[in-house]
């Protein structure tokens, strides 16, 4: 439905540009478009200093970003989900089909007893009376002792008088026939009489199975006998005329399946699914009734090989809404959603939402709420039907007070989407104390503070999440402007909570002196194969501590951040999914798509622990599940380096990406860019590597100024295991140790003797070279082989060139930021 036709302020324009005023209901408002959405304001009539207007948060353009992202992230999780159901949906098909077959050889062995019964008649009469009457009395025969045998075991518990009192009060009641059946039943029968009656029950009995059988087949329709007679499990897709319902609910027995999609088969499925009515199984189960919710047909269901009808049911909680922007682009740009609850604190600002929805033509799909988010996520607890597939917290400031309450709304299997922007507490070491207090861990003092402030909010969810067997999967993690944005699939897997621990880990950073870093899981989780080849992982305790007080690079100390997420950070197949979207998305509608294009294939390829997969294009995409990770899986190479801090620390000039990249690369190490910091490497090459290569930048190419570094500087200690230097450096160390253990001056001249010995014998067998990257195969004391060959190859450092991606945001506009915190209205 498109919003109602208003008048327009500014006229000429044919169409409404991204602000403008309008009457709406005989009011003037400020109109702002953004995506398929339009939310209206009352226009501001305060001014700030030089007659400008006051900031408000009533919009941030800053922010579209963050509205484009989450939309188009939904969307791919959307699609993902529609698959899951769809197999769910034909498993479940495939269990319906083995109980019809069960079913079905019930039925013949019941058809199968009554063809048997007819032809005992048959042969009967095929043999004559006589020989039929000598059977049929043999039979009898042995019924009655059977019979008789029974009687006086009864009459051995039951005394005369107990009889006489029983049969007295059924007289008395009134059921005269039953006592007469009883007395009747305790005659002695004699055996011409037995056998009339034995005679009589058998021809009625096989008459009544006779008619069964044929009132069976009768009452069997075309569809039902297709069913029956349906050998092969139904196909995947069905055609796009079919009948469809959804069920969310379960059927009995070890083989039931939760359908939470559209059911679709072959019109010879196991059971009447079309017509989702409650029948009984043959084997006794039920078929639940199925529910139904209103909700408009959605396309992409024909798109994903399924038939069209009613949508299933995906609903999306927007708990701090606001004017409802966010919950409007929802509705709007995403075919999937049938229900979107916008809810909000303040009353002003739900007017404001219902004001913005009815104005949209939304107000079938949105539902405006006034309440308290933690509350309103609480209502869903222990009620899947009620719990929300998607939901968002975009506070002002920090998620952690809604943590709690949001994983436990999220139905199973579905998307957390968390804003946090607290930037100066969680990525900053201002206040650690309240870091902690927030986010359970420390912070990180140096350029990687922002991604250690990803890990801590991330550890924050998991810890929230795993107290109630939740175990959370991160799809995309960006720190994005001066806030960060997650998207977390939440799961109920306490198998999967087990591996937290082992993914949890704390840092010691060198933070005043080289900048290096060491990491220390709390845990350990290893994968075991059992004797039928099925794989489990087993858990233990981690050695400790993996490094000294000290940096062993440079000497200086070190400082404790965390506890932390130590896992990945990126799902690389949901980004591939959300880059595949790209190209077919409207950019007047999602205005940030250069931004996200550029930001995602960083984040992308910050994932080195595999290899990047191919990036699934709009007529692939949907059609496949995008991989969830390894519960146990590791980040194994997080965090950075930033190169001009490097030259910081030994006093020289910074050498290009190029040339770093180049270096690194030669040596056969990885190396790609963060998302969060501007001129970062990521590499899997170890410190000492990356040190040595500032060593070799420094001797080649760019010298230190003389005199700029001095003993007790953190560039100091790293520049004396230069290898150049270090058969000297050997050299003065044994000569002073010679000096401080002569006792007479015929044992110095000894001493100083051998060592200048060894030195010379130690020269001629390593045969160091003096070329620039001359090497030998012996090791320095860092372990590393003084065979490594650093060149600063630009060339091979060079990226190949393709389209230019916008990697970074710059500040856009002056007075860039959150702007001023919202306050109630009246």
């Amino acid at each position: 439905m498109s919003p109602p036709k208003d008048t327009k302020l500014n006229d000429g324009a044919t169409e409404p540009p991204l602000e403008d005023e309008v009457i709406h209901n005989g009011q003037i408002y400020k109109r702002v478009r953004e995506g398929l959405a339009d939310i209206l304001n009352r226009p501001p009539t305060q001014a700030g200093e030089k007659g400008q207007v006051k900031q408000s948060v009533f919009y941030n353009p800053i922010q579209q970003f963050n509205r484009d992202l989450s939309v188009l992230a939904i969307r791919v999780f959307a699609q993902d989900l529609a698959i899951i159901r769809r197999a769910r949906h034909e498993r479940t098909l495939e269990n319906l089909a083995k109980r019809a077959k069960k079913g079905n050889k019930r039925r013949r062995c019941w058809e199968g007893h009554a063809e048997e019964a007819r032809d005992g008649r048959n042969i009967r009469t095929e043999e004559g009376p006589e020989a039929s009457q000598d059977k049929k009395r043999k039979r009898e025969e042995e019924s009655d002792h059977e019979g008789a045998e029974e009687v006086r075991e009864t009459k051995k518990v039951k005394t005369p008088e107990e009889s006489q009192d029983k049969k007295r009060k059924r007289d008395d009641k009134g059921h005269g026939e039953e006592a007469e059946d009883v007395r009747e039943t305790k005659k002695v029968k004699t055996p011409e009489e037995s056998q009339d009656k034995k005679r009589k029950r058998d021809d009625k009995g096989h008459g009544e199975e006779a008619e069964d059988v044929r009132e069976t087949k009768k009452v069997k329709t075309s569809e039902a006998s297709q069913e029956v007679n349906e050998q092969e499990p139904p196909a995947a897709t069905t055609n796009a005329g079919q009948q469809q319902c959804i069920e969310d609910t379960t059927h009995g027995g070890p083989d039931s399946t939760k359908i939470d999609g559209p059911l679709t088969g072959n019109t010879g499925a196991a059971v009447d699914i079309a017509n989702c009515q409650s029948e009984e199984m043959p084997d006794g189960h039920h078929h639940r009734e199925a529910r139904h919710d209103d909700a408009d047909s959605d396309k992409s269901w024909l798109k994903n090989g399924l038939s069209p009808g009613p949508a299933p049911p995906f609903r999306i909680l927007d708990a701090l809404s606001a004017t409802g922007l966010r919950a409007l682009r929802y509705a709007a740009e995403i075919p999937h959603v049938t229900s979107v609850t916008a809810n909000d604190l303040s009353p002003s600002a739900t007017a404001s939402i219902k004001l913005n929805v009815a104005y949209n033509g939304l107000s079938e799909k949105i539902t405006p709420t006034t309440g308290d988010a933690k509350a309103v996520m609480r209502r869903t607890e222990n009620q899947a039907k009620e719990s929300y597939h998607v939901v968002d917290l975009d506070p002002y400031g920090t998620a952690a007070p809604f943590l709690d309450a949001a994983v436990q709304a999220v139905t199973d299997g579905g998307l957390l989407c968390v804003t946090c922007t607290d930037a100066g507490i969680y990525a900053s070491v201002g206040w650690p104390e309240k870091a902690f207090s927030q986010y359970g861990g420390l912070p990180w003092k140096g350029p990687q503070g922002h991604e250690a402030g990803l890990r801590l909010i991330l550890n924050a969810v998991a810890t929230s999440a795993a107290r109630y067997g939740l175990a959370i999967e991160p799809l995309l993690s960006l720190n994005i402007d001066f806030y960060v944005r997650l998207f977390i699939r939440v799961k109920r897997s306490p198998k999967d909570v087990k591996c937290l621990a082992s993914k949890t880990m704390v840092v010691y950073n060198c933070d005043h002196g080289c900048g290096s870093f060491k990491i220390q899981y709390l845990a350990q989780t290893r994968e075991r194969e059992a004797k039928n080849g099925d794989k489990f992982h087993t858990h233990s305790l981690a050695q400790g501590p993996t490094a000294s007080p000290l940096c062993e690079h440079c000497g200086f100390k070190t400082h404790l951040a965390g506890p932390m997420w130590g896992g990945p950070l990126h799902n690389p197949h949901f980004i591939s999914r959300i880059l595949g979207l790209l190209p077919s998305v409207d950019a007047k509608v999602y205005g940030t798509i250069p931004r996200l294009e550029g930001m995602l294939t960083l984040a992308l390829n910050e994932t080195l622990f595999q290899e990047p997969p191919v990036i699934a294009f709009p007529e692939t995409a949907g059609t496949e599940l995008f991989t969830p990770l390894d519960p146990a899986l590791r980040d194994p190479h997080p965090f950075f380096f930033n190169p001009s801090t490097l030259s910081r620390t030994l006093h020289c000039s910074r050498p290009s990406d190029a040339e770093w990249r180049g270096a690194l690369i030669g040596l056969g190490y990885r190396t790609t860019r963060s998302h969060t910091e501007p001129g970062s490497i990521r590499t899997d090459a170890p410190w000492h590597v990356i040190w040595e290569i500032m060593r070799e930048w420094v001797r080649q190419r760019h010298p230190s100024k003389e005199g700029a570094i001095k003993e007790g500087m953190a560039g100091w200690e790293i520049l004396r295991k230069d290898r150049s230097r270090k058969r000297l450096n050997d050299a003065k160390q044994e000569l002073r140790d010679s000096l401080d253990k002569a006792e007479s001056v015929e044992g110095l001249r000894e001493s100083v003797e051998a060592a200048l010995y060894r030195i010379g014998k130690e020269t001629e067998d390593t045969a160091y070279s003096e070329e620039p990257n001359g090497t030998s195969g012996q090791k320095d004391v860092d372990g590393l082989q003084r065979e490594l060959k650093v060149v600063f190859d630009e060339k091979l450092g060079k990226e190949a060139a393709g389209k230019k991606l916008l990697r970074y945001q710059m500040n856009p506009r002056p007075e860039w930021g959150p702007m001023t915190k919202a306050k109630g209205g009246p």
